[in-house]
């Protein structure tokens, strides 16, 4: 597994560090009362039915998401959120640390990414550092600049 904050300094990708409980789900941080000044972010990690592709779905914390809409949206049909295994393979995470910056780990550029384009629009966007006991906050510029530097295809949304 890569060092998200090796990859992150070797692409002069400046980003702060917030350092807080656990959590697992964006209700668990609103609860934890974690004041970081960034658009926060819930991350969906989906597949389709016959598991031959992977989606990676990137939100703003609180914005409602339709699977079935999305499916529609993407042109890929019963799409469902893949197993802890499949996550783990992937992206090289578990439940409740969903991130983007997992992309790091996949090596083969398989996960397909769909970011929210307000997030792209907000400034500065947070996200769990490949675990969920810390955020990152970073600008949305290096956002993009990191997923341009994955190498996996992504596509911003609204």
């Amino acid at each position: 597994m890569k060092d998200i904050y090796v990859v992150l300094d070797n692409l002069n990708i400046k980003y702060e560090k917030f350092e807080h409980q656990a959590v697992f789900t964006v209700e668990e941080a609103d609860k934890a009362n974690i004041d970081i000044p960034a658009k926060h972010t819930k991350n969906l990690f989906l597949r389709n039915k016959k598991k031959t592709k992977f989606y990676l779905v990137v939100l703003p914390a609180h914005k409602k998401f339709n699977l079935k809409e999305f499916a529609i949206l993407i042109n890929d049909k019963h799409l469902s959120f893949a197993s802890p295994e499949k996550l783990k393979q992937y992206l090289g995470l578990i439940p409740g640390a969903v991130s983007p910056l997992g992309l790091i780990n996949d090596l083969g550029k398989e996960v397909i990414v769909y970011v929210d384009k307000s997030l792209v629009e907000a400034g500065k966007v947070a996200f769990h550092p490949n675990r969920n006991d810390a955020t990152l906050v970073i600008d949305s510029s290096g956002f993009i600049k990191f997923l341009k530097t994955t190498g996996n295809k992504y596509e911003l949304i609204t």
